[in-house]
């Protein structure tokens, strides 16, 4: 393993994040000797680390689990001496180049590219117990973890088209689906209203909010405190899955004012490139993809950062 750059030292390459993205993007950048340096943040690894059993990952027949994913791909990237330093970017500058990046409102390190790979995260709830039981029957994502519910009665929180989306999938699996929404209307398109209406596996909760979540003897989720908005009256339903789909927020703060965004935050990208409006400046991962938010995704678009990053750094004689 490479040592962590020194505090302001120029580098050829540096990495903002530490998910499938960030991690695939250093391996690529390292196997062309760019010497990147990895920011990978106070807590790393993305959100692969609080999910279990990962079994649409390429490679791994049996399956793997999230960290243990993030922990074979660090060690990858290691080998290939990525240098990685532990902190949160807190600050950056792409006005000018070297781009300057500040870690822990302290240390600044400068670089010719940068690739930005901070990711996104669920919007939760906020209960206690939803973090507990997160990857023990609570989820943030269908797509990831429809498959382990099969013939299970499972709860989709939400009203928007993400929420409709991830109802409809699970109703491949899963024998009843039950959509909670705080108010009494979806506000998904009216294509998706149509689609989920006429679907017989789905229930409705209009009005309804979910206040807690009780696990049962095996630890995983075992039913569900809902509350009616309107009359305040409780139920507890019995529930094998809890889906929280009501949106996801990209970790773009930092980079607002310095580079385009849409109007949800993720950072905009030019077509078939990672390249952003700012030369020198790529975006990988779930920062600025909102459709997929795949791990193999974000791994994919991580390489095509690096890639483009080392073609720009050749154009530019660096």
């Amino acid at each position: 393993m490479s040592k962590p750059a020194e505090n302001n030292t120029e580098q050829k390459v540096i990495i903002i994040g530490s998910g499938p993205a960030g991690l695939t993007a250093a391996v690529y950048a390292a196997r062309a000797n760019l010497s990147p340096l990895l920011i990978e943040g106070a807590t790393a690894g993305g959100q692969l680390m609080i999910t279990t059993d990962v079994d649409n990952y390429p490679g791994f027949a049996q399956g793997v689990q999230g960290p243990d994913l993030i922990l074979q791909m660090r060690q990858q990237a290691e080998r290939f001496d990525t240098a990685f330093l532990t902190g949160d970017v807190t600050k950056v500058d792409l006005s000018k180049r070297p781009f300057q990046v500040v870690v822990d409102d302290d240390a600044s390190y400068f670089a010719k590219t940068l690739i930005i790979c901070s990711g996104a995260r669920a919007k939760l709830l906020g209960l206690p117990a939803e973090s507990r039981l997160m990857g023990n029957g609570v989820s943030a994502c269908a797509t990831c973890d429809g498959f382990f519910f099969r013939d299970k009665e499972v709860f989709v929180v939400g009203g928007g088209d993400t929420a409709v989306e991830e109802a409809i999938f699970l109703t491949r699996f899963a024998t009843k689906v039950t959509l909670v929404h705080r108010r009494d209307s979806l506000r998904a398109s009216k294509i998706m209203q149509d689609k989920i209406m006429a679907n017989p596996k789905v229930d409705f909760l209009w009005n309804t909010v979910v206040t807690d979540i009780t696990p049962n003897t095996e630890g995983r989720v075992g039913s569900l405190e809902l509350k009616n908005v309107k009359t305040g009256e409780v139920s507890k339903p019995s529930a094998d899955g809890l889906f929280i789909a009501i949106g996801h927020s990209p970790n773009t703060a930092l980079f607002k004012g310095q580079l385009d965004l849409d109007e949800a935050g993720y950072i905009i990208t030019q077509p078939d490139s990672t390249k952003t409006n700012v030369p020198g400046v790529f975006a990988s991962g779930d920062v600025q993809d909102s459709v997929y938010r795949q791990a193999i995704t974000a791994a994919g678009t991580g390489c095509m950062a690096a890639i483009d990053a080392e073609r720009f750094l050749e154009e530019e004689g660096l």
